[in-house]
């Protein structure tokens, strides 16, 4: 059984997806791989209170963190790789060729991006915190606006600095010149 309902945020609406195993889903709603509410989903804003409670908090600069259980589908590779994005810190950032290697494929950095484009659980699996080779802002279903606007938040809220592989205030000043 699926449950679902929808988040207001600074950032814009977000639909929110669990499970009985956890939380299975947080899009932006028309992100890229936005699902839409399947028929035998069940609009429960009780299933999903945590969720919204931690999310709330995290847009408002309260939270570093996230607590509640998480399951997320994909394959071993795209879960290997989300379980690296999420030990990433608040306001770090690393590329996508050293999340490959820290998910145990190095020199599969566009695979480690394709995965990371797949990430359900944005947000509270971090995949804005991935960035490109030189350091700009690459690739973020939820769009390269939104990408900077988090990881401005993120600075802003907890004094955050990058301890990956490019600074996080190099890759925020990088969206300018990204495509």
């Amino acid at each position: 059984m699926h449950f679902y309902d929808y988040l207001e945020t600074s950032h814009g609406r977000m639909l929110l997806v669990a499970n009985d195993e956890g939380l299975a889903g947080v899009y932006f709603v028309g992100q890229k791989y936005y699902p839409k509410p399947a028929p035998d989903w069940k609009r429960d804003p009780r299933a999903l209170q945590r969720a919204k409670r931690e999310l709330t908090e995290y847009f408002a600069g309260k939270r570093k963190r996230f607590g509640i259980p998480l399951a997320p589908e994909g394959t071993p590779f795209q879960r290997a790789v989300w379980r690296e994005i999420g030990r990433l810190a608040c306001g770090e950032t690393i590329t996508y060729a050293e999340l490959a290697r820290r998910a145990g494929r190095p020199g599969a950095a566009r695979a480690a991006g394709a995965a990371t484009g797949r990430n359900p659980v944005s947000v509270i699996v971090p995949c804005h915190r991935i960035v490109g080779s030189d350091g700009s802002l690459t690739g973020y279903a939820g769009g390269l606006p939104r990408k900077k606007a988090l990881l401005a938040l993120e600075c802003a809220a907890h004094g955050a600095t990058s301890s990956g592989s490019r600074p996080q205030r190099r890759a925020a000043a990088g969206a300018a010149s990204t495509r």
